[in-house]
Formats: C-alpha cells, structure tokens, sequence
C-alpha cells in the first residue's frame, strides 16, 4: 500500500480530501478553548490543512508545529497564514521526527496511517512528549475501509496500543462532532507515564 509523500500530495492535488473538514474541528476548539499556557509547545502530525494550527496560531498559541509528508498541505497552511513560522511547518515523516512537546494533537493521522503502524505511533507520542504530556484529539469509533485511508477500529482496540504509555483520562463519544462524524468519534485526553 502506497502511503507515501507522493500517494498524499495526489489527495491534495485532486482534492480527494474527504477528511478536510475545512474548520477546526468543534470537539478540539473546545478543547484549546480552555487551556491557558499559551506557550505551551504543541505539534499536529499530519495535519493537513490543519485548520487546528491555524486557530491556535491566531489566538496566541505561537508554539505550534505541524508536520506533515505533503508539501502541498504544508503550503496550504502558510497560504492561510503569512505569519506561521515556516520553521514550524515540517515537512518529514512523523516517525523521525526528534523533538520535544508539551502537547500532540490527533486529528485525523492516526486513522491515515496503515494499522500496522499503530503500536510505533502510541512510542512514538510516547517518546516525542515531555514528562507529564499530553496526547489529546479524535480517533474514529468506526468500521471504515481495509484497503486505504481512512482506516477505522474502536475503543478497544486502541486501549491496547496506549495503556503501557500513558494515563487514559479520558476516551469517549465526542458529544460535539460534527454532523457527518456523530456517533463515529471519541474523544480522548491521555497522559505520558
């Protein structure tokens, strides 16, 4: 299966980006509605379009980074937004990333990469955040496809890639997705061990 920068820069080119919700997601603006440390350091693998970093980015969060393996999204953001750091728009595999954060965003990556992939990406954001951490965003409580993205799962499934990583404070139903995502999300807040 093709996942590569090349497969990714084709979605944006032919715009099949069903994911895109093209504003950020209700359930993560509720989120960064309410934390306070404005400089905290926070990084959205994947992002895409990341419509997320943008609203950070403009109401004062200026620590945001986004990485992503298409440049075509990565221009996208800073198209958007003259004023985002290109030095935070990181154009790279997630996974050799090496850095430092006080807080991941999941919205819509983990459901991108291949599910054999997924044990890494619990280590992984196991690895890239700081003592005392945070992973929080939107994983789909779906059955969606097995051949391409995006692939689905459940609850159950996920606990057992992140309960040797982190404190699971939170993974519900999203109570304020979207009306094409209701029902089909959770919500979670885990924290690093």
């Amino acid at each position: 299966m093709d996942l590569s920068a090349n497969f990714w820069n084709t979605k944006y080119k032919t715009h099949q980006i069903g994911w895109d919700l093209g504003v950020i997601s209700p359930p993560l603006k509720a989120y960064f509605s309410q934390l306070k440390d404005k400089n905290c350091k926070i990084l959205i693998p994947g992002g895409g379009n990341s419509y997320e970093a943008e609203w950070l980015f403009q109401n004062g969060f200026h620590n945001v980074y986004v990485v992503d393996l298409s440049e075509i999204a990565l221009q996208n953001i800073k198209n958007r937004v003259p004023d985002f750091p290109i030095s935070q728009l990181i154009h790279a595999d997630f996974f050799q990333l090496n850095d430092s954060f006080d807080l991941i965003i999941e919205q819509t990556f983990f459901c991108a990469i291949h599910p054999t992939f997924r044990p890494n990406y619990a280590a992984k954001m196991h690895e890239l955040l700081r003592p005392k951490g945070k992973l929080v965003g939107l994983l789909f409580d779906a059955i969606l496809n097995e051949d391409q993205p995006p692939f689905g799962g459940n609850k159950n499934e996920y606990l057992t890639y992140f309960d040797s990583f982190f404190n699971i404070y939170l993974m519900e139903n999203s109570h304020n997705s979207i009306s094409i995502r209701q029902g089909m999300e959770l919500f979670f807040i885990l924290q690093k061990t």
